[in-house]
């Protein structure tokens, strides 16, 4: 009884009255009213908008489906689609391509039906067009698979804009494929009307391959063309469905604008040619036309350096000021005696592969060798070279005080120019990755800044 007592004594004597007791109970509840109305209206978590309905149990089982306003869940389901279709679409097409190698390229080989320089002519670089795909293809799938295996049933995680650009050399390809398509299509009616085993091979394969699905070669040699035309579709399409914060919506317009301006290239090419046909057009703005034109003087350099494409790299193009001064006279007098013309330049680096795998590049070897090209403006629609390429390892750069808006490079033994850009920002730049590399591959590793002209080497010893 004693116990009882003392502990309803302790009970009464806790600190907490009935007031006090009624007070907490009544905010408590003020609380917890406060925090349901808060739930019954929480921003999304894409958009920030508070108009996401009252979720029941069964729905809040998916609390991150549960977080997202309607708007925001019909627009991940539009993007899961799109990236899946993206994907399907790529593996599609590649199957469409090792049809074309297996069922009519190796079999029209082993038979002897066209010699291997008709072959080349039928059939262009479609095997280059093949490890592209497999490669880009299995990048994708990893993305989708890894995306999956973290929980992200929406693929959020996955960036084809990236993805897409780290591959951006596969267009190229398909420009080389492009533009072989008419000769292509000519020589295989006149071979099929002139080799009535090639006549008979086509037309069995068509009737009797399953795989084919009763369809003929020139079908399947328009896949590419097919396929390089509907970056643009897949890529506006995905876009449309990604918010801008996104972390691949930048990329992603990026990609698009890439693929369109090479397209506008392709098509600018084949009127140069004298072919008729052209591929979908799209509407040219200032910046596509800047790429198109860029397109053009990066071929023009490969094809002067002869590099291979998965090999080179370029640093920095654009147009600079060239001036040929007379010896000692631009550091005495300036750089407003020099007279200045336009010219348009190019710093490409040719890096060595890391693996067998041209497309292995994430992570680029050493520098091989590093020139600068000089390409005139256009005259007559073509680029013209002003001179050779200007290899670095044979350079040497400088700047002076007194013309600190203007670089000079030296070629050893030969020439030597002056380069300015109209933004001194953008000319020290360029002075710096010039430079760079004119350091890396010199075989004189120390310079004096103000007496370019003047290498310091170990001393020579008197006889």
């Amino acid at each position: 009884a004693t116990r009882t007592k003392s502990a309803e004594v302790e009970r009464a004597d806790s600190g907490i009255g009935q007031m006090s007791a009624r007070k907490w109970r009544n905010r408590a509840s003020e609380t917890l009213s406060s925090l349901q109305a808060w739930e019954a209206h929480r921003p999304c978590t894409d958009c920030g908008e508070r108009d996401l309905p009252v979720e029941t149990d069964v729905q809040n089982c998916n609390q991150r489906r549960a977080d997202l306003c309607e708007k925001c869940r019909k627009r991940r389901t539009e993007r899961k689609e799109s990236v899946l279709e993206f994907v399907n679409t790529e593996a599609s097409y590649g199957e469409d391509l090792r049809i074309i190698k297996e069922e009519f390229y190796l079999p029209m080989q082993a038979a002897g039906l066209l010699s291997q320089e008709q072959l080349l002519g039928i059939f262009s670089n479609i095997q280059e067009l093949i490890d592209l795909n497999e490669n880009f293809l299995e990048i994708l799938q990893e993305e989708i698979d890894q995306a999956f295996d973290q929980g992200d049933d929406d693929l959020m995680t996955v960036c084809i804009g990236e993805v897409f650009l780290e591959f951006v050399n596969m267009l190229p390809a398909f420009q080389t494929y492009c533009l072989q398509q008419s000769s292509s299509v000519n020589m295989l009616n006149a071979l099929e009307k002139e080799k009535e085993l090639l006549r008979i091979f086509l037309n069995v394969s068509q009737n009797d391959n399953t795989a084919l699905r009763r369809m003929n070669l020139r079908s399947f040699l328009m896949a590419p063309l097919q396929r390089v035309t509907k970056y643009p579709l897949l890529l506006s399409r995905i876009i449309k469905a990604t918010t801008e914060y996104h972390p691949d919506h930048g990329s992603l317009r990026e990609a698009k604008s890439r693929i369109e301006s090479h397209l506008e290239h392709i098509n600018m090419k084949t009127k140069q040619e004298g072919n008729t046909w052209t591929l979908r057009s799209f509407r040219q703005d200032s910046k596509k036309k800047r790429e198109v034109i860029n397109i053009e003087m990066r071929e023009t350099a490969l094809k002067t350096v002869g590099w291979l494409r998965e090999e080179t790299r370029f640093v920095m193009e654009g147009s600079l000021q060239l001036a040929q001064p007379p010896d000692g006279q631009w550091v005495k007098k300036g750089s407003k005696t020099l007279k200045f013309q336009n010219m348009q330049v190019l710093l490409l680096v040719n890096m060595k592969r890391v693996s067998e795998s041209s497309l292995e590049s994430a992570e680029p070897g050493p520098v091989k060798d590093a020139v600068l090209v000089l390409i005139r403006d256009k005259n007559n629609g073509k680029f013209h070279l002003l001179r050779e390429p200007l290899r670095l390892s044979n350079c040497i750069v400088s700047t002076d005080p007194d013309c600190d808006d203007t670089f000079e490079l030296i070629e050893i033994r030969r020439e030597a120019f002056v380069f300015r850009d109209s933004d001194r920002a953008r000319t020290h730049h360029w002075f710096r990755q010039i430079r760079r590399y004119s350091r890396e591959l010199g075989s004189w590793k120390k310079r004096r800044n103000a007496l370019p002209n003047i290498m310091i080497s170990t001393p020579h010893t008197r006889p």
